[in-house]
């Protein structure tokens, strides 16, 4: 098929592969960095909520709590303040209350809990259960869809009961607050034990409005490279039909007159490029014919 082709057809052929194959590396290349870009911009929101949290937690358990603690003996009702998980689901829950952040989510999924809004679904029970089969693991990030088909990206940590006086809540109904009793009764959160693996904090941030901006800027991208390497590909093609196709094509039709018998017919080629050496070989060749024709005619008379 290639040895029907003309030249310049060729040469399209050999331009258009050409732009074909640099789009589609362009492409590959551009989508995994700019997803690998997306993934660290969301897992970089997501850490900072994680640590914000944190902060939290330990404000609740160094200030709140020492403050707090004795009134669990003489309240009614249990103080859920005391409880640094507590503290930051509130404080995250007001964070996500603004319609710019309603899709941001933050729970300590736990497996037995006291308070019966921390207790992990079946997603975050697998995790859960990961860590405690795995205790030296630190970290787990993913991806998950929510029903409403809003793509999540979560970071999970473990939690683990590190404090002695984390039991006295979680080890038996007889040895926790009589207002815990109160408030959550004597089924729920108990049997915990020291160093323990019950829980696992996670952050969930939204990651399609990322991804799809990333995807934007591919299609973005790759157009402004598709424009540049067309038109790249149009001036190639332009100079190579003028300095090469169409000076072969003269000189073809140049050396079908000279086959036919009319040696006044001249190819001129001022440049001395490849064409041009070519052109001095075609002149000399005709010459040479020219002077081997009249040599016979000569000798003929």
């Amino acid at each position: 098929m290639l040895k029907n082709l003309k030249l310049g057809a060729k040469f399209n052929l050999l331009l258009l592969l050409i732009f074909i194959g640099g789009i589609a590396i362009s492409g590959f290349a551009l989508s995994a960095m700019l997803e690998r870009s997306a993934q660290n911009e969301v897992t970089s929101q997501a850490l900072i909520l994680l640590e914000t949290m944190n902060a939290v937690r330990d404000y609740t358990s160094t200030q709140v709590n020492p403050e707090l603690a004795p009134r669990l003996e003489t309240e009614a009702e249990f103080l859920p303040q005391t409880v640094p998980a507590y503290s930051a689901t509130e404080v995250f829950a007001k964070f996500s209350s603004k319609s710019e952040y309603q899709n941001f989510f933050y729970k300590e999924a736990t497996l037995n809990p006291t308070n019966q809004r921390d207790r992990a679904d079946p997603d975050e029970t697998k995790l859960v259960e990961r860590f405690r089969q795995e205790p030296d693991r630190k970290e787990l990030q993913g991806f998950r869809t929510l029903d409403s088909g809003i793509n999540l990206f979560y970071v999970a940590r473990p939690l683990a009961v590190t404090k002695e006086s984390c039991l006295r809540c979680h080890s038996t109904p007889e040895n926790a607050p009589k207002s815990q009793l109160t408030t959550y009764g004597r089924d729920n959160g108990f049997g915990w034990k020291l160093n323990e693996i019950v829980a696992a904090q996670i952050i969930s941030v939204p990651a399609s409005e990322i991804v799809n901006n990333a995807r934007r800027s591919l299609f973005l991208i790759l157009g402004i490279i598709g424009g540049i390497f067309a038109l790249a590909i149009l001036l190639v093609d332009f100079l190579l039909r003028k300095t090469v196709v169409k000076p072969l094509k003269k000189m073809s039709r140049t050396a079908q007159d000279v086959s036919t018998g009319n040696m006044q017919a001249e190819f001129e080629h001022d440049s001395s490029d490849e064409i041009g050496v070519l052109a001095a070989s075609f002149n000399r060749m005709k010459l040479s014919l020219k002077m081997a024709m009249d040599m016979l005619d000569g000798g003929g008379n």
